[in-house]
């Protein structure tokens, strides 16, 4: 029996690991009650007799949850983006290659992958390793989110009675090109510079799909739409929560996909589409689930040898 702890339980990602974990028989959760939430000694004590903790927190209280922690056999999952670029903390795809899941297997302290980043990594991240495409290469990166991914403040703001009508249309965000998860993306896919990203959120609570196009023209190896395909069907073969789509004329059976599709479960998928000069390849996952909650508890479950998919929704 596991000793997990929350911290930060009652945000949006530490109510979805709660949910998942509280029906399992080889976890028991560490709870405090609302009024020693934020008691600096009752998290310490917490975070120390964990086996498990979960940082569900902003930045730079995750930074400060880390010290409280006086085990140094408690693994901590950082689902915060305040360690992700970091070398001394294992990043958590393991999907990305058998190095990144020893990582994950060995170390006491996982950075949780965000939910952008997740999408656009599990497509980047074997054209650049293989060296189909250039770590220069000019990325652009286009990803439609549910509005859960903002927190209770976006949350509130959707789901309000009488609601300004703004919100019934998607909304573009990020205008200054900049964005928390462009570090960790260009990080972790060694790109020589962050890339292009135009993020939106629209009128739906979860579900989330990233496109990257690919000018075959400007690629070091020039593929074909067939060969991109048998490339992410060969990279990720022996995952059970990535899968990639069968090839289709359309990309799809009606060449539509809509990016709720996955809502609710943990699980990805990958579809490549296109022509002789761009090749679109999405990935069509939860934010809430491989995007966040999901891969937190897959990560969870390596570090403590247990089954990646035990407890997830795919």
């Amino acid at each position: 029996m596991k000793k997990v702890f929350i911290d930060g339980q009652a945000g949006t990602t530490g109510l979805r690991i709660n949910e998942r974990l509280s029906g399992r028989d080889d976890i028991e959760l560490i709870t405090l009650p609302e009024e020693l939430r934020k008691d600096e000694a009752a998290r310490s004590e917490a975070i120390s007799s964990s086996d498990v903790t979960f940082l569900c927190l902003p930045d730079d209280a995750a930074r400060e949850a880390v010290t409280l922690c006086r085990n140094p056999e408690t693994v901590i999952i950082d689902c915060s983006t305040a360690h992700r670029t970091s070398p001394d903390w294992a990043y958590g795809f393991p999907e990305l290659s058998p190095e990144h899941e020893a990582k994950i297997k060995a170390s006491k302290r996982i950075a949780n992958p965000g939910c952008h980043a997740s999408g656009a990594i599990a497509i980047l991240y074997p054209l650049v390793s293989r060296g189909i495409l250039d770590a220069a290469y000019p990325f652009a990166i286009h990803s439609l989110t549910g509005y859960s991914g903002g927190g209770k403040k976006m949350i509130a703001d959707y789901e309000a009675a009488g609601r300004d009508v703004k919100f019934d249309s998607p909304c573009q965000y990020a205008l200054t090109a900049q964005h928390k998860h462009l570090p960790e993306i260009k990080s972790v896919c060694g790109l020589d510079f962050a890339p292009a990203f135009n993020p939106i959120v629209s009128d739906f609570y979860s579900g989330m799909c990233v496109c990257v196009p690919i000018q075959m023209r400007l690629a070091k190896k020039p593929l074909s739409v067939a060969e991109v395909h048998a490339l992410y069907s060969e990279h990720y073969a022996d995952s059970a929560l990535i899968s990639v789509a069968p090839l289709c004329e359309k990309g799809t059976a009606d060449g539509l996909i809509y990016s709720n599709t996955l809502s609710g479960r943990d699980s990805m998928q990958l579809i490549v589409s296109g022509n002789e000069y761009t090749v679109n390849i999405y990935s069509l996952f939860c934010n809430l689930g491989k995007g966040a909650s999901g891969a937190a508890i897959q990560n969870m479950n390596i570090a403590i040898g247990q089954d990646p998919v035990k407890g997830l929704e795919l």
